[in-house]
């Protein structure tokens, strides 16, 4: 009985204990968070009370975002204004230590120069939104809590999707960060309602997103006749229509950057060349530098890497016409999503590169619908090499020479 009694107050004590932390969780992993920051219990005790009436969602980001601790530390100004209070040494002394943990949380930022987590996002920032099946929309954040909240997407300013139709549904969000770079990261939407008034979805953070310095130009897979002109010249006139025949060459992939040349013979990198042919009835000129060579000595053919480095605006816009009519819908997607983002990094006075090259920094652990691959460009093509699928990459021959492609 004695046994029973000592049992049964003890499961109350573990009940009590467990309701106590569920209802103080929140204030117990802030008050843990700052002492670790090296604030004191009565600091904390103001910090929380300031996180409450600025109706922070989660007050633990006074520890790490930047906004969130300014517009406390405007609160306190304000207060202390409206009370007498803002020139006792106590308020100045709290204040100082506020504004040396800003400038703390700024510096490590700035270093850091990277999202780790969507927890780290902004109010008002601007997202592209692929709900897989049904296209691109474009959305806001209007809260960052405990959940990403977002404005209900849209297209071109009208709702197409009712919110009820986006719950659990799977996306991937595109972003361009200000000061920073795109990032790409996949989220599941919980729940659609309403957030202060506006129709809002409440989509899952995510600490897997992907970094990309520059948008990536799309290549698509192609099978085209061309003329290939060797550059010696100094200078070069870029109107200059070849009438004399080149060496005869075939495009297996193109972009408004570049392209993948198959050619007859061993080529050789970092020679200049004119490229000299029709796409679907349009004339196009392409001049550049061969970057690299993957040359097959049994078959005596090459592969040649090819950066583009003019073509005309008119042309360039043949060559894109010509890319986007043939990739998957996915893949359009994808495309306009990242050249959205570079319109809003515009619009923010941020320059995004426009050379056309990538530059990653992608997290570990990257989520499965936001791979490299899927997210800025198919990479060279893989196609069959003549049936030979072991290419010899060994260090390229001096001689500057390319046979013509009889054989092709």
């Amino acid at each position: 009985m004695h046994i029973a009694i000592v049992l049964g107050i003890t499961f109350l004590i573990i009940l009590i204990a467990v309701r106590i932390y569920r209802i103080f969780s929140d204030k117990i992993h802030f008050f843990t968070s700052g002492l670790d920051q090296k604030f004191t219990l009565q600091e904390l005790s103001s910090l929380w009370k300031l996180a409450k009436m600025c109706d922070l969602e989660e007050p633990q980001s006074l520890f790490y975002s930047v906004p969130a601790l300014s517009r406390c530390i405007t609160h306190l100004i304000e207060e202390s204004q409206d009370n007498g209070t803002q020139d006792t040494p106590k308020v100045q002394e709290f204040l100082s230590k506020l504004y040396k943990y800003r400038t703390k949380i700024e510096l490590d930022s700035a270093q850091k120069k990277g999202l780790d987590s969507t927890k780290g996002l902004e109010k008002g920032q601007k997202l592209r939104i692929i709900l897989p099946g049904k296209g691109l929309y474009e959305s806001e954040i209007i809260n960052c809590g405990r959940e990403l909240v977002i404005k209900l997407p849209t297209q071109k300013g009208v709702i197409k999707v009712k919110g009820n139709e986006w719950e659990n549904q799977d996306i991937s969000v595109y972003l361009w960060r200000k000061g920073d770079a795109n990032y790409v990261f996949d989220s599941h939407v919980l729940s659609a309602s309403v957030f202060n008034g506006q129709s809002a979805l409440f989509i899952m953070h995510s600490d897997k997103l992907l970094r990309a310095q520059k948008r990536r130009s799309v290549r698509c897979e192609c099978h085209v006749n061309a003329q290939l002109y060797i550059i010696n010249e100094p200078i070069v006139n870029f109107s200059t229509v070849e009438t004399n025949p080149g060496y005869r060459c075939i495009l297996e992939d193109i972009s408004e950057d570049g392209a993948m040349i198959r050619i007859g013979g061993k080529g050789v990198s970092n020679t200049q060349i004119k490229l000299q042919f029709e796409l679907e009835n349009s004339f196009i000129l392409m001049f550049g530098l061969i970057k690299a060579v993957e040359y097959n000595a049994e078959i005596n053919q090459s592969r040649l890497h090819f950066e583009c480095t003019h073509v005309e605006p008119t042309m360039k816009n043949f060559i894109l016409s010509f890319v986007y009519k043939v990739l998957p819908e996915r893949q359009k997607e994808i495309f306009a999503a990242l050249t959205e983002t570079e319109n809003d990094a515009k619009e923010m006075g941020d320059s995004p590169d426009e050379d056309g090259s990538v530059s990653l920094d992608a997290n570990d652990g990257l989520n499965q619908g936001a791979k490299v691959n899927d997210i800025l460009a198919q990479n060279m093509a893989a196609s069959s090499f003549k049936g030979d699928t072991t290419l010899n990459t060994e260090s390229i021959d001096t001689s500057i020479d390319i046979p013509v492609a009889d054989k092709l």
